[in-house]
């Protein structure tokens, strides 16, 4: 049996001990994993012990257990507390109340009680860890959540390109009727919810509440696609036009032509039936499922001539785009996509986009120069992501075989054989680039808070949020930089300092004990001896005597 791990604080080590000797903590479900003697002592053992529960007395120097308590509630709100004092005091209750503290109970500890309070804590605990743990209640909460998820992987599906091993996986876990076509046709439906009936068409009550017909529309759709089509269809508000979007597979035993005609007489039944004009958006033809959102995007590209056309019928891509098989341009989604997979990698989804781009460009059936045009467009993101993180552009191009002026590189690689080559290699030499920056900022900003601290380490109220301050960064990004960087916590390289600074003092000065605590940052003679001492084992006092 796993047990709960727990800290106890107080000022007292006769009273710790005392605890920690009457208590069964096994059979109740504990293992006590630390005590501390204050609340600045506790955080540090709770930051690297990271307990389940927190038993704190509420009278310490240094920190009280409701200051430690409320710096607990910052920073882990999920760790119980379990808060008591020898002061019958209601305030303290309120405030405990307020810092949403598990228990609170009277000093002398009643171990029969304290014992029942465990008991009530692990109960707790194991009905928390239990809701996680659940197979039965988590495949509920699956089940109910499964029409959001597969709307949203729709919505991403159509919205970029996305990985093929995972759109497989996810259709089957979806049960989203796709996989195994011959190709894979998008559509976009456009309702016309705001155009004035004609004086033959009455009004329908369905008119009143506009919000229900897209529903209908769907429906419609539905019944109508069916017999012949395997699809998906989601509500869509991603696109001033496009109030709903579809994917339709093409097998062996349909065609994109008779689909066409299809949802043609789908616009005309919605109008018959719902006295609403809709146009729906035919895009081109995609090989690859994972590639779709570029349908998809010709599906939306069809709805913007619906002022050439006209609206209430379909609009089939091909039709007002003769002879151009699909756009090819390097767009702002793939371009944000081949940064985001430069700059934080790895080298497996630097690989996906670079692929991605290139099979688009081998995909669209257009001329030479268009599609040297989109070789170029991607070169120019790759040159811009350089001069943007000012890195040296010789030393990116250097290791190609036509020398380090990128200019030359691009001319030769305005063929497919060498853009896939140059842009993958590339886009590696960005990324490693970019590593190397960013551990030497890490350990430029490291540094200069170590000077800081250096600086200011007499500051008695120096502390983390101030030197994030000075860096202009988050003090939790800080903190784990800071401690993977230094192998410590702030504060204890803090309290480091601090001491080998005390040491030099009283080994070069005769000064009080309480001024060198005061000029190491400690207002309190008392918690400076009680520091020193948990570091060297003897008091300042002693320490000096023994020179």
């Amino acid at each position: 049996m796993d047990l709960y791990r727990i800290i106890l604080v107080d000022d007292e080590e006769e009273v710790r001990k005392s605890i920690i000797r009457k208590i069964d903590w096994t059979a109740v479900g504990f293992a006590v994993v630390g005590d501390a003697e204050n609340g600045e002592d506790a955080l540090e053992k709770i930051e690297n012990l990271e307990p389940d529960v927190v038993l704190t007395d509420i009278r310490m120097p240094y920190m009280d257990g409701l200051t430690l308590a409320e710096r607990i509630r910052q920073k882990y709100p999920s760790m119980k507390i379990v808060i008591f004092s020898g002061y019958d005091d209601f305030e303290y209750a309120k405030q405990a109340i307020k810092l949403n503290v598990t228990e609170y109970i009277l000093k002398p500890v009643n171990v029969e009680e304290l014992t029942a309070i465990l008991k009530r804590i692990k109960t707790n605990l194991d009905e928390e860890i239990e809701q996680k743990r659940n197979v039965n209640l988590l495949r509920e909460n699956y089940k109910r959540s499964l029409p959001i998820l597969r709307e949203q992987f729709l919505k991403d599906l159509i919205s970029r390109p996305m990985d093929g091993e995972t759109v497989q996986t996810l259709l089957r876990e979806y049960d989203i009727p796709l996989a195994g076509a011959k190709k894979w046709i998008a559509i976009a439906v456009e309702l016309e919810l705001e155009q004035e009936l004609t004086q033959e068409e009455a009004p329908l009550p369905l008119h009143e509440e506009k919000n229900l017909i897209p529903i209908s529309v769907m429906q419609i759709l539905s019944e109508n696609l069916k017999p012949s089509y395997r699809f998906s269809l989601l509500s869509f508000s991603g696109s001033a036009d496009a109030k709903i979007a579809g994917i339709a597979a093409v097998d062996e035993n349909n065609s994109q032509t008779e689909l066409i005609n299809i949802l043609g007489d789908i616009c005309k039944e919605i109008r018959k039936t719902l006295k609403v004009p809709v146009t729906i958006g035919i895009g081109h033809s995609a090989q690859k499922l994972e590639n779709i959102s570029r349908s998809f995007q010709s599906a939306l590209d069809a709805l913007g001539y619906r002022s050439v056309v006209g609206t209430g019928s379909t609009i089939y891509i091909n039709d007002v785009e003769p002879g151009i098989g699909g756009k090819l341009q390097f767009g702002s989604e793939e371009e944000s996509a081949l940064i985001q997979a430069i700059k934080f990698g790895p080298e497996e989804k630097i690989r996906e986009t670079v692929r991605g781009i290139v099979d688009r460009m081998n995909e669209a059936r257009v001329h030479a120069r268009q599609q040297q045009a989109y070789i170029l467009s991607v070169a120019n993101c790759m040159i811009q992501l350089i001069q943007q993180y000012d890195l040296n552009m010789e030393e990116i191009f250097a290791e190609d075989p036509l020398g380090p002026d990128p200019f030359t590189v691009i001319q030769s690689m305005l063929n497919r054989e060498n853009f896939s080559r140059w842009l993958y290699q590339t886009a590696l030499k960005i990324n490693n680039a970019l590593s190397r920056e960013r551990d030497y900022a890490a350990r430029q900003v490291i540094e200069k808070a170590k000077q800081y601290i250096m600086d200011n380490y007499q500051d008695p109220g120096l502390s983390v949020e101030q030197i994030c301050r000075y860096l202009h960064m988050s003090p939790a990004y800080f903190s784990t930089m800071f401690k993977k960087a230094t192998g410590q916590t702030y504060i204890a390289y803090l309290t480091e300092v601090r001491l080998n600074k005390a040491v030099e003092l009283l080994n070069m000065t005769d000064e009080k004990t309480y001024v060198i605590a005061s000029q190491v940052g400690y207002q309190e003679q008392n918690y400076f001896s009680y520091v020193f001492k948990k570091r060297f084992g003897v008091s300042p006092t002693k320490f000096r005597g023994s020179r």
